[in-house]
């Protein structure tokens, strides 16, 4: 059955994109014991997917079918190569796409790209368009913020609902706010009489500050929103898709064991599943040590065993420090 927004079950929670985070094996890893509604991709550029670094690029889009429905997330600037790129990921049997209008990363805002384009409506709606022409049936959405250098909710996201996306996520802040400034969660009330006004069909999904499900049922009973999008409160709590468990409870040996599954995913993928050079894993490995103060925290010893690992430059080191507690 085709994947549709509409079709699930409101609320919904997302599993947000975040570079250097959200890869198949992070993805792998949440889906064993917390599974969120929906899962992003990390954000793929679509002139790198088309270039001759395709290979390297495309390991973004690498996914098992355990982490469905899956959004592949794109960005770029080449209204043609959205085009390209969205046949392509027909083929790769994604569950839909997304474009990624909202990261605030300064250099890439520069080139207009991202957060970039809530500037620039014009070169935006070639992009949805070219999306939707390359995407056939697939459902397309957006990604976004609430305005460039000011709150602009009226112009962008209004702008943007006349597009009449099947979906659009909206991290309440500016770019230029990044992520420094609390989420201004009172501006979903002009987001949704917008949306119920202009395009009633389109579902929307809040994101920015929501570390756990209870304070997102929170914001969709209050806003009437659909869904809600979660990045770093994964951080905070791996298990913050099944409030079931309690991560604070969690013993030491507990998250060693979280810490030696996320390892041994990543070996299974980058060694079994999609082999890759010692190089190429090499250069896979210091993304990894985010992880580390996630599983390793809370008890007696953690600071220190943390800095062990930090000092790891490989996955057997890791697991010699770890079977050395």
């Amino acid at each position: 059955m085709q994947f549709s927004w509409s079709n699930l079950p409101k609320p919904f929670f997302v599993l947000a994109p975040m570079e250097g985070v959200t890869d198949t094996v992070f993805r792998q890893v949440v889906n064993s014991f917390a599974k969120p509604d929906v899962y992003f991709t990390e954000f793929t550029n679509c002139e790198g997917l088309l270039s001759k670094g395709r290979e390297k690029v495309g390991r973004r889009l690498i996914y098992s079918e355990n982490e469905r429905p899956l959004i592949a997330q794109i960005w770029g600037l080449d209204p043609d190569a959205f085009f390209e790129v969205s046949k392509i990921l027909v083929e790769m049997g994604f569950d839909g796409i997304d474009l990624n209008m909202g990261c605030p990363v300064s250099a890439v805002v520069a080139r207009g790209s991202c957060s970039g384009l809530i500037g620039n409506p014009t070169r935006a709606k070639e992009m949805i368009d070219a999306t939707r022409r390359g995407a056939g049936a697939l459902p397309v959405s957006v990604k976004t913020r609430i305005g460039l250098k000011n709150i602009t909710t009226e112009e962008w996201i209004g702008f943007l609902l006349e597009q009449n996306l099947d979906a659009l996520t909206i991290h309440l802040r500016t770019q230029k706010e990044m992520s420094n400034v609390p989420a201004h969660f009172e501006e979903l009330d002009k987001i949704v009489t917008l949306r119920d006004k202009i395009s009633p069909s389109t579902i929307l999904i809040a994101n920015g500050d929501i570390m756990s499900k209870s304070q997102g049922n929170e914001l969709v009973k209050k806003y009437g929103i659909d869904g809600v999008m979660i990045g770093r409160g994964v951080f905070h709590n791996p298990f913050v898709f099944n409030e079931t468990v309690n991560f604070e409870l969690k013993t030491k040996n507990e998250r060693i064991e979280l810490l030696r599954k996320h390892i041994d995913m990543f070996e299974k993928v980058w060694t079994v599943d999609h082999p890759l050079s010692e190089k190429e894993i090499g250069k896979l490995f210091p993304p990894l040590k985010r992880f580390f103060k996630i599983y390793v925290s809370g008890f007696e010893g953690a600071s220190e065993l943390r800095e062990k690992l930090m000092a790891t430059q490989t996955v057997d080191e890791v697991r010699e420090v770890i079977s050395n507690i």
